[in-house]
């Protein structure tokens, strides 16, 4: 019996027995929480940056910002206006002339020209007598310069069934659609000539050159250009 038992008890009363001791476990450390609520504030501020991006998709605000930035990637600036010049003004680059054919672009074949700067060949492959010197005079009153009148050439006599057939070469695209504008239904092909000049050869089904309003009308619907389709993303 150990001297600390007290007198009338055995040691045996107090023996500890077993083989599992109590563990203390180790008090938690400040650093821990400090990086929990740092984590924590972090996941909100992610959580709000997003909230605030979807927002503007939704509500279109930076689109202006996104077209202004797509705008000038070229680096080059915009070419200021010319002093006195009205765009859209009579004499103004692209404007319409009174035919209302727009002006057309240099060195472009496909870009539609002032009638003066077009010469037509009128051709009648028709029976009707003297219906090629009548159109001339109407294609003259519009402006256009008058070049051959007469009968149509063999391969074309009494063979275009439709109202015109206007046919212009690789260098006159262009000429041949304002041609073209000025008869409802006419057929447009192209040739080898190597010259801007345009051959009008009249149809069987030809009464008349439409009126120079509804000329001007079905050019610019012939000129419109197609729409584009507008960017929603990125540039």
């Amino acid at each position: 019996m150990s001297m600390l038992t007290p007198q009338g008890l055995k040691g045996k009363q107090y023996r500890v027995t077993g083989n599992s001791y109590p563990r203390l476990g180790r008090p938690p450390k400040k650093s821990r929480k400090v990086i929990a609520a740092l984590v924590g504030l972090l996941t909100l501020a992610l959580i709000a940056l997003g909230g605030v991006q979807l927002y503007d998709i939704f509500t279109g605000r930076n689109k202006g910002s996104s077209a202004q930035a797509c705008a000038a990637p070229s680096g080059k600036p915009l070419a200021a206006p010319t002093p006195g010049a009205t765009p859209g003004a009579p004499g103004a680059p692209g404007a319409p002339g009174a035919s209302g054919a727009p002006a057309a672009a240099q060195g472009d074949p496909h870009a539609v020209p002032q009638p003066a700067a077009v010469t037509v060949n009128i051709y009648n492959a028709t029976t009707k007598a003297g219906l090629a010197g009548r159109t001339a005079e109407e294609f003259k009153k519009r402006g256009f310069t008058i070049g051959k009148v007469g009968n149509a050439p063999a391969e074309l006599d009494k063979k275009v069934p439709g109202t015109a057939q206007v046919i212009a070469g690789p260098t006159g695209a262009g000429a041949g659609t304002l041609v073209g504008s000025q008869i409802a239904g006419a057929t447009v092909t192209a040739d080898a000539r190597t010259d801007t000049s345009v051959d009008f050869v009249i149809g069987d089904s030809y009464n008349a050159l439409l009126d120079e309003t509804q000329a001007a009308a079905a050019l610019a619907l012939a000129t419109k250009p197609s729409p584009t389709p507008t960017a929603t993303g990125s540039c």
